[in-house]
């Protein structure tokens, strides 16, 4: 595996670059992960991809000193350093939960591009309630900011909802995990605001999808009760050519059964 920096604006991305296959694969990590997390898939698809992988604002090695969100425009130019950088004008596109969401902009910039999308367990089919009201108004935002420093309410309605079943346990142990300290609320504060633009258009991924007749494999976690995978049997509408997997996981998708199944479907 290399390493490698690329200069954009004022700020520095990261990536890692694994495998020797011919197809180049761009992949984008999930929120709080990084570039190195897709190792273990490229120890199986190295032989047909070549994974560069990234690391989006706030996470791993990347530097994002731009001052503001970051956008559609941003992901676009970066992915296009990393063709120059490969010597390539086309590539496929994996994206992993928050990775997913970001992946289905880039489809939105990018589709004639791209050969094939990988979306594992991805953000972004689903508008969250209290995401876009925190991410897509100024008093939510600022709601939750307070809610970063003052978290007694919080906790009080993540309680309360979880009593009246307004919540699974799932749901309630994953957003208890992510809020129960304040280096982890800032986390979620500082990801959430900045990558808020990143708000993918899915009737149009789908058009795009069909248009340019881009293989989709669309994978999720059995038990995963964040990212269900009830949210691809919706998407898929046979309108492009897509396929779905249910493994026998949850949201941690990541492995080397994950590249075992994803060569085992590549066409």
């Amino acid at each position: 595996m290399s390493s490698f920096f690329l200069t954009y604006g004022n700020s520095l991305f990261h990536g890692t670059c694994e495998g020797e296959g011919e197809e180049l694969l761009i992949c984008l990590h999930g929120f709080g992960e990084h570039s190195a997390g897709f190792n273990r898939l490229a120890r199986i698809m190295g032989t047909v991809f070549t994974l560069v992988s990234l690391d989006l604002p706030l996470h791993g090695q990347t530097t994002w000193n731009e001052g503001r969100a970051f956008t559609r425009e941003d992901i676009q130019a970066v992915i296009r350093l990393v063709l120059e950088r490969q010597q390539q004008s086309s590539f496929s596109l994996m994206g992993y939960s928050m990775g997913g969401r970001v992946a289905l902009c880039v489809l939105q910039d990018m589709a004639p591009q791209i050969r094939r999308l990988y979306l594992l367990a991805p953000d972004g089919l689903k508008n969250n309630p209290w995401h876009m009201f925190v991410t897509q108004t100024a008093i939510g935002n600022r709601l939750f900011k307070h809610v970063t420093y003052h978290p007694q309410l919080f906790f009080g309605l993540l309680e309360l909802w979880h009593r009246l079943k307004l919540l699974n346990e799932s749901v309630y142990k994953f957003a208890l995990n992510s809020m129960n300290k304040l280096e982890k609320r800032e986390k979620v504060y500082t990801v959430w605001t900045c990558m808020r633009k990143m708000m993918p258009d899915k009737k149009l991924c789908k058009k795009l999808l069909s248009r340019y007749k881009i293989q989709t494999l669309l994978i999720f976690g059995k038990y995963d009760r964040v990212i269900p995978p009830v949210l691809g049997v919706r998407f898929m509408d046979n309108t492009f050519p897509c396929k779905m997997l249910v493994l026998e996981k949850g949201h941690q998708l990541l492995s080397e059964e994950l590249g075992e199944a994803i060569l085992d479907n590549y066409e």
